[in-house]
């Protein structure tokens, strides 16, 4: 009797001592896989910034910077600007006599629907 129950310890010693191993490898498989996944993530954010980085470069030596094209909008509108200034002075009189004109000479006249 005493050896069976010599036996049993011996067996319940071993099932705690697998149970205690398999936790140990699934803290370690845990472990490994956070690792895994924080490597993955630094690794992610490195492309994304040399892929940005390589866009941008991209983006600027075909199509200019956004100071290029602000620039290209703002002297358009200033030679925009010069031109219908000089428009303004050139036309200035001639709009005014125009005014004048259609104001001063007033014909009366009867409305239309006016009966006779």
């Amino acid at each position: 009797m005493a050896s069976q129950s010599q036996g049993i310890q011996q067996l319940l010693q071993a099932e705690k001592k697998a149970e205690t191993m398999v936790s140990e490898a699934r803290k370690r498989k845990t472990r490994k896989l956070k690792e895994a996944k924080e490597e993955a993530q630094a690794e992610i954010r490195t492309y994304r910034g040399e892929r940005e980085k390589q866009f941008l470069n991209y983006q600027q030596e075909h199509m200019g910077s956004k100071d290029d094209f602000q620039a290209k909008i703002e002297e358009q509108t200033n030679v925009r600007l010069d031109q219908i200034s000089e428009s303004v002075k050139k036309n200035k009189e001639e709009v005014i006599q125009r005014l004048l004109t259609l104001v001063y000479d007033i014909k009366p006249e009867l409305h239309q629907n006016l009966r006779t």
